[in-house]
């Protein structure tokens, strides 16, 4: 994976109308459950991005036929499947590698795969993917690699020990190819799972309460083909929602899925940012209060994350650097991942008033002036917090590591360049 750097130039005001990508955690486990079908599937709407990239390369070492048709379209025809021994290089990049597990298991019977990558940001178990498909039927091993078998997939009422997000994707997978009636209780609910649930039914599967945290579904179902588009990434709708506060900056988010916002436009009320809804676009005016909000009795406010539908996890980085432009004291609850904000290290150094409390905690004081300076992107999320940084700092920022925003982020330096933002791209040579 080459490395990659942008050189930004802050204190520029944008103004102009971007349309959020494709939901990247609605694509990843649509693709995977693809193979679950032997009829061609067309996807749309799917942001091309290297964690996107990596996972077709998967898909396509498992037999199946995975082509771009066009920018962000993919069809992917799984007519021949086999048991793979999947590529530990590749599934080392992405998290997502595991999302193969079901689809493999229903079609082949076993499954091969080397641990997941991802982002580095605190312990991100796998126990409730190997419980859940253990009670639809499957046997594992663990070792150097994951093997999964299973003679046949078999319904259960099944109690999720967490709402993870991929474990629930991957029991949804499972129970659609089980034999019988599945109900699978603390499941999550998130947009993107939402998504994936719809892209079930639509190739032919039978799931009820979608949008809730209990799914249930008539397995074993005929499976046909399908024609999906993916729906818009709420995390990036929260991210612009950031870049216009920090810059001062008017901007209309096109096509924002208001009907998943509502969250994350309460947690940046908060602090003081106010979005207008326009149809299903949002508009964020440059002229904004920009003071946090204090609780009642004024004592000191705090924002915190919690699974969906509460304030997403991945647009915690987001709103601490928003923060920082913000008049007034928050303490910025992480709940879910203990390495998440130690980026706030970074920020520190370009002049932010952080107190980081413990691995979950920050207070951040703001307004503060950021200024430029050399940065380190150590995940996606706090990636793009460095990036809304920089384009706020004054004088000129070097981000490093910038292929990790690109995991997440499809096209940054020109969707952001023809807002006026002044990003450039570079790809350094391998020394």
């Amino acid at each position: 994976m080459s490395a990659v750097q942008f050189v930004v130039e802050g204190g520029q005001r944008l103004q102009g109308t971007i349309r959020p990508a494709g939901n990247k955690n609605a694509a990843l486990p649509i693709v995977a459950a693809a193979l679950l079908t032997e009829h061609p599937v067309h996807l749309r709407n799917v942001p091309r991005i290297r964690d996107i990239e990596t996972l077709v390369e998967l898909v396509r070492t498992t037999g199946a036929r995975c082509e771009w048709t066009d920018t962000n379209a993919l069809t992917i025809e799984a007519r021949e499947v086999r048991a793979a021994e999947l590529d530990p290089q590749l599934c080392a990049r992405i998290r997502a590698s595991i999302l193969l597990a079901a689809p493999l298991l229903a079609r082949c019977g076993r499954v091969v795969l080397a641990p997941p990558g991802g982002d580095v940001i605190g312990r991100r178990r796998l126990d409730t993917h190997f419980h859940v498909l253990q009670a639809l039927g499957a046997r594992y091993d663990l070792g150097e690699r994951i093997r999964f078998e299973a003679d046949a997939l078999v319904g259960a009422d099944v109690f999720l020990d967490e709402p993870s997000v991929t474990a629930t994707e991957n029991a949804l997978v499972a129970a659609v190819a089980a034999r019988g009636r599945t109900v699978l209780r603390n499941a999550a609910s998130e947009p993107h799972v939402q998504d994936l649930a719809r892209f079930l039914v639509a190739l032919g599967a039978r799931i009820e309460g979608i949008g809730s945290n209990v799914y249930t579904v008539e397995g074993g179902l005929p499976l046909g083909g399908a024609t999906h588009a993916i729906g818009p990434d709420h995390i990036e709708v929260g991210s612009y929602i950031g870049l216009a506060a920090v810059t001062r900056s008017e901007l209309r988010i096109a096509g924002a899925g208001v009907e998943h916002l509502h969250s994350t436009l309460m947690g940046f009320e908060r602090l003081g940012i106010r979005c207008r809804v326009d149809g299903d676009d949002l508009v964020v005016p440059a002229e904004q209060e920009r003071v946090i909000q204090p609780d009642l009795g004024g004592h000191v406010p705090k924002l915190e994350d919690q699974p969906w539908p509460a304030f997403p996890a991945d647009v915690m980085s987001i709103a601490i650097v928003t923060a920082t432009q913000c008049e007034g004291m928050i303490l910025m609850h992480e709940k879910m991942f203990e390495s998440r904000l130690y980026f706030t290290d970074k920020l520190v150094g370009m002049g932010a008033r952080i107190v980081l409390c413990d691995p979950h905690r920050a207070i951040v004081s703001g307004p503060t002036r950021l200024r430029g300076g050399t940065v380190e992107s150590p995940d996606i999320r706090a990636g793009m917090a460095m990036l809304l940084a920089a384009l706020c700092a004054d004088g000129t920022s070097v981000i490093n590591n910038a292929q990790q925003i690109e995991r997440g982020y499809e096209r940054l330096e020109e969707r952001l360049g023809a807002l006026g933002a002044r990003i450039e791209r570079r790809v350094l040579s391998a020394r």
